[in-house]
């Protein structure tokens, strides 16, 4: 059988991102922007006619050119080189190593044609090495003014918090950035107290005096929580100053890594985390795919399932089906089925706990429709009415929920999007009695990175890891 077309047009067939999607590859569309930003002709002109001097070149030009100019090719350098440091080389290097990764699993998915499907893909590759090459020189170069004493940034750091201890630890792990610290204004440490080998030099309301001495390139402003009130002050005062503010918030614990901005007629909000599953168009995608797939399982596991009725109500009187009350999308109840696994309880006997191994209340049937997961065929409907999704966090009891949120930050995070059959953490080993803390974690970059692609991908790991639960009894 011929293997897809890797390329049509502009990007990846859709035969073959289908074929790939299946195996866990990533097709590659959109380069990222900082990338992209210098893949232009304009950029690379920009970056091979400016490019950061070296450090005799740069004495060769102080020895002809007046003061005024040296600052501008240090400003030059400064910018350029920043520009490779934090954005364009750490893009390159991750476009690259998803161009390998499709590489690599193309030749494992359709054999010895890879050669001419990832040709492409292989001279992309070829390109972004030599583009790295040559911006490593550029940084190195930087580098090698930066430890001259050149180039530096001299930054003033206003408030110690929780974040000003991260921004200051990340500094003097990362001297390449060239970041002087000047020092800290703060109003509660005393002024000689150190962080590290940084020194608090005195009190907030000294930062106008400091400034207009003009030894600061920029201010980071950490100040605490309960400190916001100054915050306007801090601000005025720096761009009165004419100096650069760049603000680390003291909440950034109960934020995500990518915090997502909207301007509401002028007015800027900052959401605490981004839900790609707010979009419309992107819940629609996910709703149609469970509707869809769910259709799809009731049909290919509706002989499963009727066998499984069968013994089940064999195996024990009682009802086939277990219904049980879960906690769902925007923390509202619902009643999720399962195949019956254990002898009929009292209400007031069943157990606050889960299953234990050799747990008395299970039945021969029970162990082995939970051990494969079977028991959880009857969640199909569930998906089929909306309550919950093909993929998703998995639902907990409204008991366990009360307690769950007092003990665990962010736990009620989880309820932003609907409870799924499979879910990141159970692919990732958290299935049973395992870690709540980590299961939360992993639920949480599931609910902040959503995609079509990163649900078929659990979809398809679910297949291999999903089904024997080692950890059900």
């Amino acid at each position: 059988e011929a293997a897809p077309v890797m390329f049509e047009g502009n990007g990846y067939s859709a035969e073959w991102q289908q074929e790939a999607g299946l195996r866990g590859l990533t097709p590659v569309t959109n380069v990222p922007k900082a990338f992209q930003t210098f893949l232009k002709p304009s950029s690379v002109r920009l970056f091979t006619e400016t490019k950061v001097l070296s450090v005799p070149e740069i004495k060769a030009r102080v020895e002809v050119q007046e003061e005024t100019y040296v600052k501008k090719l240090q400003i030059e350098a400064r910018v350029l080189g920043d520009i490779c440091l934090n954005h364009v080389i750490p893009a390159a290097v991750s476009y690259q190593n998803v161009l390998i990764r499709n590489i690599q699993g193309s030749k494992e998915i359709f054999g010895d044609e890879y050669v001419t499907l990832c040709k492409a893909d292989v001279d992309t590759c070829r390109k972004i090495a030599g583009y790295i090459n040559a911006l490593s020189e550029d940084v190195q170069a930087l580098v090698a003014v930066r430890k001259k004493g050149l180039n530096k940034k001299t930054i003033l750091v206003v408030g110690y918090s929780r974040g000003a201890e991260g921004f200051l630890d990340r500094v003097r792990n990362n001297a390449r950035w060239g970041y002087q610290i000047y020092g800290i204004l703060d109003d509660r440490m005393p002024k000689g107290t150190t962080f590290e080998k940084y020194e608090v030099i005195g009190k907030i309301d000294e930062l106008a005096e400091i400034l207009e001495r003009n030894e600061v390139d920029e201010v980071f402003v950490t100040l605490r929580l309960r400190e916001y009130e100054k915050l306007e002050e801090v601000v005025h005062a720096c761009e009165k100053a004419g100096v650069m503010t760049k603000f680390v918030p003291d909440y950034g614990n109960l934020m995500s890594n990518n915090p997502y901005t909207e301007d509401l007629l002028g007015l800027p909000v900052i959401y605490v985390r981004q839900v790609p599953l707010n979009d419309i168009l992107n819940a629609f995608m996910k709703r149609a795919m469970d509707i869809i797939g769910s259709l799809i399982a009731i049909i290919l596991f509706s002989p499963v399932m009727l066998v499984t009725a069968i013994l089940v109500k064999l195996s024990s009187p009682g009802p086939v089906i277990f219904k049980q009350e879960r906690v769902g999308l925007h923390n509202r109840p619902f009643m999720m089925y399962k195949f019956r696994s254990m002898g009929v309880q009292r209400e007031e006997d069943e157990r606050g706990e889960w299953t234990t191994k050799n747990d008395p209340r299970v039945t021969k049937v029970g162990k082995i429709i939970r051990k494969t997961s079977i028991d959880e065929l009857p969640q199909l409907f569930n998906v089929l009415s909306g309550k919950m999704s093909l993929v998703g966090p998995r639902p907990e009891r409204p008991q366990c929920v009360e307690i769950f949120r007092e003990e665990i930050p962010r736990y009620m995070v989880k309820h932003q999007v609907r409870p799924g059959m499979t879910g990141w953490a159970q692919v990732n080993g958290y299935r049973g009695d395992t870690s709540i803390r980590g299961r939360i974690d992993h639920d949480i970059y599931y609910i902040e990175n959503w995609s079509l692609g990163l649900d078929f991908k659990i979809l398809f790991l679910t297949v291999f890891k999903g089904f024997i639960n080692k950890n059900a009894y």
